[in-house]
């Protein structure tokens, strides 16, 4: 959750040692950003950028579309594929055909993305499939973001530092520190 405080407020918000957004993030169950408006504009800015872009380039549509889709609220190829009919049909110049069109477009782009990232889960490696964390092997899922993010064997994730398996994962900071370590027990048993 990010959220939003003034400049002068910003040390309050935070507090002596992180302690009032670490309390927060406890008493919610989120994990909480603290950040000024100017910050959150720029963050905001750079995600509009991603989805405009993934929009020109997975539904083959002009820019002028995309701005217009995510003016409508649009974020996702998922909404743009499933979303109910009629309420793509509310947005002005979209006649069924186009909206049509867009939805066909978007199945089949996820499609493509998903059989890309099956091959690259294929290519993961056995030993990292094997490898327990938190007294099971690895999830899925954890496996799909590590392919995603290119980590193919164990010795890719033994190499990777905190921050970079936090930004592939969107795991916590304490669970990808721990699966850093777990990777690289090998090294210190062999």
């Amino acid at each position: 959750m990010d959220v939003v405080v003034d400049e002068e407020n910003l040390a309050i918000a935070i507090g002596r040692g992180g302690q009032n957004v670490r309390l927060a993030s406890e008493l919610t169950g989120w994990r909480i950003n603290i950040m000024t408006a100017e910050e959150s504009e720029a963050k905001q800015a750079k995600e509009s950028e991603a989805v405009r872009k993934l929009f020109v380039d997975k539904l083959d549509v002009d820019e002028e579309v995309a701005e217009l889709l995510i003016a409508e609220g649009f974020n996702s190829l998922e909404e743009v594929a499933y979303v109910p009919m009629q309420e793509m049909l509310a947005i002005e110049g979209f006649d069924e055909d186009t909206v049509n069109e867009l939805r066909t477009r978007a199945k089949d782009a996820l499609l493509t993305m998903e059989i890309k990232r099956e091959e690259a889960v294929e290519e993961v490696s056995q030993d990292l499939r094997d490898l327990h964390f938190q007294g099971r092997g690895l999830q899925p899922d954890l496996i799909g973001k590590l392919a995603d993010g290119g980590v193919h064997k164990l010795d890719d994730l033994a190499d990777l530092a905190v921050d970079e398996l936090v930004e592939i994962t969107g795991m916590e900071e304490s669970d990808a520190k721990e699966l850093i370590m777990k990777a690289r027990e090998h090294w210190f048993n062999d």
